[in-house]
């Protein structure tokens, strides 16, 4: 049962790990959406359980998101998106 469930594991993680660069930045992306809408529906008048349930999804799907696109771009990915929102030196001087 244990090996059964780390095959699975493994075999999501090289799935999605083949996806490519841009991929991985619209999955990236798509948790910031999740982040605000799982603590703005704190401001709708229902009760605070369906606020929690709520909240534990959203965020929980934002959560997903952000390590599923991590697990997409990978190591040198992240240094390259990394790279590019890195300020680059003004040369005008």
């Amino acid at each position: 049962m244990k090996n059964t469930i780390v095959q699975l594991f493994h075999k999501v993680k090289c799935w999605l790990q083949s996806l490519s660069f841009r991929t991985g930045v619209i999955v990236l992306l798509c948790c910031i959406p999740f982040y605000i809408l799982s603590f703005a529906q704190m401001l709708l008048p229902i009760s605070v359980t369906a606020k929690g349930v709520l909240w534990t999804v959203l965020f929980g799907l934002a959560k997903t998101c952000q390590y599923g696109g991590l697990t997409i771009l990978g190591v040198k990915g992240y240094k390259r998106l990394k790279a590019k929102f890195r300020k680059k030196p003004d040369v005008t001087t």
